[in-house]
């Protein structure tokens, strides 16, 4: 049997730019790319945390060390600057690999600079 399970995010990212009359994607800077283990041209999910949109798109190079979110083309519409985004990658992963699977998370700053990577989340205290 394969699953589907989440292999990276970037956690509460801050939307930099929206371009709608770009051809469609989201530019992210590289050294998050890098961290997240996200490919230029990976689909990608995102999730907006300030407005609630749920979409798909495929991720771009920004420059490196530019803290760069930019969501362009129609996805534009379904976010604006300032915007807290969670971007998810997914893979397909058979039984074997499951017994070393371990999904990278990355936490980022409100300028998005990383904070810390971390390979689970954090426990809710009440």
């Amino acid at each position: 049997m394969q699953r589907t399970l989440l292999k990276s995010k970037l956690h509460r990212v801050r939307v930099t730019a929206s371009e709608l009359d770009y051809e469609g994607s989201c530019a992210i800077d590289e050294a998050l790319l890098e961290a997240a283990d996200i490919r230029e041209y990976e689909r990608i999910e995102i999730y907006n945390v300030t407005n609630g949109e749920r979409f798909a798109t495929y991720a771009i190079r920004a420059q490196r060390g530019s803290g760069t979110i930019s969501v362009n083309g129609a996805a534009a519409r379904k976010a604006a600057v300032g915007d807290v985004l969670i971007i998810a990658s997914y893979a397909t992963y058979d039984e074997a690999e499951l017994q070393t699977y371990t999904p990278r998370m990355v936490y980022v700053d409100g300028a998005n600079r990383m904070v810390r990577i971390g390979d689970r989340i954090p426990t809710q205290t009440a």
